[in-house]
């Protein structure tokens, strides 16, 4: 017998993200993943670094590896549709939950306890701060994009980089690895190849 989960893990690639807007150049649910994952084990580092926290580095990143997995089944619902509305919120939350627990499913048997720990990780309450952390980093993953696309000429994007700013530097007053990750690195970000490689 074989399974499907990743195959279809392999097709997050197809899943193209900010598909209302127009794009100088089109993200994938597979490089945004990955953005995520990298993002967030460099706050999870920052902290455990500079504030002595005992943050679980390789669990938080494993979960923001496989954060937006269920978008495979439900496709990238766009964020001014997702969050409207409470009940808009509650009903994707619940689409969500099913497409991971139907992604669990194309798993063998002896896998799907130790993937399932990914998706519905058993102590969640104690994992809240590292919660916030992948939230935080995939916020500023969406930043990271705005501020490329304008960067590009494209000023389709120039609410959205507003607003994702906004939101960005609210998280950074209550997460101080953000705030250290946004002084530190993120202005690296608009540099060239050569002005980021110059000694």
């Amino acid at each position: 017998m074989s399974y499907s989960y990743f195959a279809l893990l392999s097709r997050m690639k197809y899943i193209n993200r900010w598909a209302l807007m127009r794009n100088a150049r089109e993200e994938n649910l597979s490089e945004h993943c990955l953005e995520v994952a990298i993002l967030t084990h460099a706050l999870c580092v920052i902290g455990n670094k500079k504030w002595n926290k005992n943050l679980s580095v390789e669990k938080a990143v494993l979960r923001a590896l496989y954060h937006d997995a269920a978008e495979i089944l439900t496709g990238d619902m766009p964020t001014p549709v997702k969050y409207r509305k409470e009940e808009l919120k509650t009903a994707y939350k619940k689409v969500e939950k099913e497409a991971e627990e139907r992604l669990l499913s194309t798993l063998p048997s002896y896998l799907t306890e130790e993937f399932g720990k990914v998706f519905f990780p058993e102590n969640y309450e104690t994992l809240a701060y590292e919660n916030k952390l992948i939230k935080a980093a995939d916020k500023l993953s969406a930043l990271i994009k705005c501020e490329e696309e304008l960067r590009a000429g494209n000023q389709e994007f120039s609410t959205a980089a507003m607003s994702t700013r906004k939101k960005v530097e609210e998280m950074a007053e209550e997460l101080p690895e953000l705030k250290c990750f946004i002084e530190d690195f993120l202005p690296e970000y608009g540099k060239t190849l050569d002005e980021l490689t110059e000694e």
